[in-house]
This record gives structure tokens, C-alpha cells and sequence, in this order.
């Protein structure tokens, strides 16, 4: 990157939402995909255990990958790339300080990676050619310290976030059954593609029973919705990726077009209703994974009452068939006869 070109705010955020994209994409593929498989076969050979640990340690390393993704989109050089990976893992809260020490907390707060991520890297640009021959003890020592040190102060404010949604979620899991379905296959919908930690919402309030099954039909609703729009318009491996598991890596397409959330508004709420018409069940532990590794199939296969037959008939039907169909027909409408956005919006990597 050269030293001045400038960024309007809307580049510079749609810029850092990019390396985000792939940084999830690959810190959360493995697990995704292969996580399930393994913890089904860990106790038939000591390599599948093995096998497991490497997957679920990798998706650990998504903070980092924030951070030296961020730098590449940026084109920083070397030493820069370094102090800002180091700094947005440090602020991710990926780490707990614990009174035995530190501990691994999964993959931290999302949000406040991707916002100390972004204030890093302006940080470090406006820092360029500013200090000399020392700036390979200087950078770090100030922009790791201050910039670290800001986002551990703001990581307890931004996770409030979450739990806020989570009191929200627990609110509506009070109301009528079918209204409690749409409403929770909906936010679940949109916050799959957003910063926020669908599971972290589940765990934090207990999600369990129908509630935890809208919530998974309602992130299958959004992989539908990517899924075809992807596949109009992107290659194969970026429409696979997005169906084994990855909708946030379309969060900078669903930041810079909010109508994508019609689309996923519209498909979720129809498939919430088919959560509640066949009673879809699950588990805190399950919420919040939508199909990826079949977590959510499966769990509501074992709480069905009828025969595995007919139980993975319905599974098949309200987790992939519903979704896709009336994304399909849902895209249609608004694309092809209504015209209020057209399939560019699904281009991944684009503004």
C-alpha cells in the first residue's frame, strides 16, 4: 500500500471487513466441516482424536488470522503486519486471565477483534515513516501496548453486546410457540452473518427445546439464501464454503447491502414456521450451528418420537428443503420481478 493514498471511512471498514471474511473462512472451515466426523469416530482409533484436537485448536487461531488478513488487505509490510496481527489477538479476548493463570476462551469477542483490527491499522499508517530507524522496537512497543491495552479495556463493554441479545432471546422464548419460532429463526437468521457469536447467545441463556431448533432453522435460512445467491455469481469453492458453514464470510456483503436482509428476513421467517409445525428440537449445546456438521440434524433426529426413517425424512425436509426452496423462490421475486437488487450483491470480495 502506498503511503498516501487515502480511504474514505466506507473503503477503509469495507477494506478490514474483507481480510475478516477470509480469516473466518479459514479458521472455522476445518472444525466446520470435519469436527463432527472426528468427535463421532475419537473413540474408534487414537488418530481421529487426535484429528479432532487439530481441528478445534485451528479455529482458535481466527483472531490472529483477523489480524494478519487485515494487514494483507492493507498491503502493510512485514513488521506492520506483525504488530497488528499481535494486537488484535491480544484484544480479542481470546485469552482469559484466570486466578491459575491463562486459559483459552474459544475465539474471543468478534466484535471488538474487528474493531480494534481497524483501529490498528489506522494507527499504524498514520505511525508510517514517523520513526525512523527505531521502528522496529518502536511500533511494537507503542502501538502493541496502547492499542492492546485499549482494546482489553473496551472488551468487557463490547461483550455486553451479547449478552444483550441473549436477554432479547430470552424474552421471546416466553411468547406463543409459533410466534416464538418466527421471531427466533429470524434473529438467528441475521445474527449468523453479523459479528455477534450465534452460539455464544445460545449457551449464555440455555436455548434448548423448539426455541434452540427455530434458532437453527433460521441459520440454515441464511446458508440457503447465500447458497443460491452465491451461486449465481461466485465460483464453486466460495458457494461450498458458505454451505459447510461459513455465512459470516458475507458479512462485508451484508454490511454494504442492508436488502440482503429481505431475502433473509423472508426465508427465515417461512422456515420458522416449519420449525414449529413439526416441533423441531435441540439443545443449548446445539443452537446456533444451523446444519454445519449436521450438529443441528442430528439433535433433532434423537428428540423426534417417530422412526429414524420418518425422523430424518422431516430432518431433511425443515433444515435443507424448506430453506432452499423458498430461498430460491424468495430470490426470484426480488431480483427478477421486483428488481430491488440484483445478484452482484452475493459477489464475495466486492464493495
Amino acid at each position: 500500500m502506498s503511503e498516501n493514498k487515502k480511504y474514505s471511512f466506507k473503503e477503509f471498514m469495507m477494506t478490514v471487513l474483507g481480510g475478516v471474511s477470509i480469516a473466518i473462512i479459514v479458521g472455522l472451515v476445518p472444525n466446520a466441516i470435519l469436527g463432527e466426523i472426528f468427535k463421532a469416530l475419537e473413540d474408534k482409533a487414537e488418530i481421529f482424536k487426535s484429528l479432532l484436537n487439530v481441528v478445534t485448536i485451528s479455529q482458535m487461531a481466527v483472531p490472529a488470522l483477523v489480524g494478519a488478513l487485515v494487514a494483507k488487505e492493507f498491503g502493510l509490510n512485514l513488521i506492520e503486519s506483525a504488530v497488528v496481527t499481535m494486537t488484535t489477538f491480544v484484544s480479542s479476548g481470546s485469552i482469559k486471565i484466570t486466578e491459575n493463570g491463562f486459559a483459552i476462551a474459544g475465539i474471543g469477542d468478534l466484535i471488538n477483534t474487528i474493531l480494534i483490527a481497524a483501529i490498528v491499522v489506522f494507527v499504524v499508517l498514520k505511525l508510517r515513516g514517523k520513526l525512523g530507524n527505531l521502528n522496529i522496537v518502536l511500533l511494537p512497543l507503542i502501538v502493541v501496548t496502547l492499542v492492546g491495552g485499549l482494546g482489553l479495556f473496551t472488551l468487557p463493554y463490547v461483550s455486553k453486546l451479547t449478552a444483550a441479545i441473549g436477554v432479547l432471546v430470552a424474552k421471546i422464548t416466553t411468547l406463543q410457540p409459533l410466534l416464538m419460532s418466527i421471531l427466533l429463526a429470524v434473529i438467528f437468521a441475521i445474527l449468523i452473518i453479523s459479528p455477534f457469536s450465534t452460539v455464544a447467545v445460545a449457551l449464555a441463556i440455555g436455548l434448548s427445546g423448539l426455541g434452540s431448533g427455530a434458532a437453527n432453522i433460521g441459520i440454515c435460512a441464511t446458508t440457503a439464501v447465500l447458497v443460491i445467491g452465491s451461486s449465481k455469481i461466485n465460483n464453486a469453492g466460495v458457494t461450498t464454503a458458505v454451505f459447510l458453514g461459513s455465512p459470516k464470510m458475507f458479512m462485508k456483503n451484508w454490511i454494504a447491502n442492508p436488502k440482503l436482509n429481505l431475502p433473509i428476513i423472508l426465508t427465515s421467517a417461512i422456515s420458522g414456521i416449519f420449525a414449529y409445525v413439526f416441533n423441531i428440537q435441540g439443545t443449548p449445546a446445539s443452537a446456533g450451528f444451523g446444519f454445519s456438521g449436521l450438529v443441528g440434524p442430528i439433535n433433532a433426529i434423537s428428540a423426534m418420537e417417530s422412526g429414524l426413517g420418518e425422523s430424518i425424512l422431516i430432518a431433511a425436509l425443515v433444515f435443507f428443503a424448506i430453506p432452499f426452496a423458498s430461498s430460491f423462490l424468495i430470490n426470484k421475486l426480488l431480483v427478477d420481478v421486483l428488481k430491488i437488487y440484483d445478484y452482484d450483491a452475493y459477489k464475495f470480495g466486492g464493495n
